[in-house]
């Protein structure tokens, strides 16, 4: 027969046994999902670069988009012929025309 103390001493050791087991368990989820929460934080920062760097391009490609309109406007980007009827934009001035010489000096 097992003595008080035996009977004791194995219900200590089957506690200690299936606590560890337990911690470990629990450990391993913890670190498992600590592991995940990191993943999911640095896929969150990758799609913020990208949109970042989406951002620019297309405000790079409106600006060109803009340019290349304006230089359309300007003449024909085909041909590279400008329309000399069309109204002048901008704040030129116009060349100042020479008077003709006379013969009165």
């Amino acid at each position: 027969m097992v003595g008080k103390f035996e009977s004791n001493k194995d219900l200590v050791q089957e506690l200690t046994s299936s606590g560890a087991q337990r911690v470990g368990k629990i450990a391993t989820l913890v670190t498992g999902t600590v592991a995940e929460v990191a993943r999911e934080i640095g896929e969150f920062v990758t799609d913020v670069i990208e949109m970042r760097e989406a951002a620019a391009a297309a405000r790079r490609d409106a600006a060109q988009d803009r340019a290349e309109a304006e230089f359309a406007e300007a003449g024909d980007v085909e041909t590279g012929t400008v329309d000399l009827d069309a109204p002048a934009t901008g704040d030129l001035d116009p060349a100042p025309v020479l008077a003709e010489p006379s013969d009165k000096a």
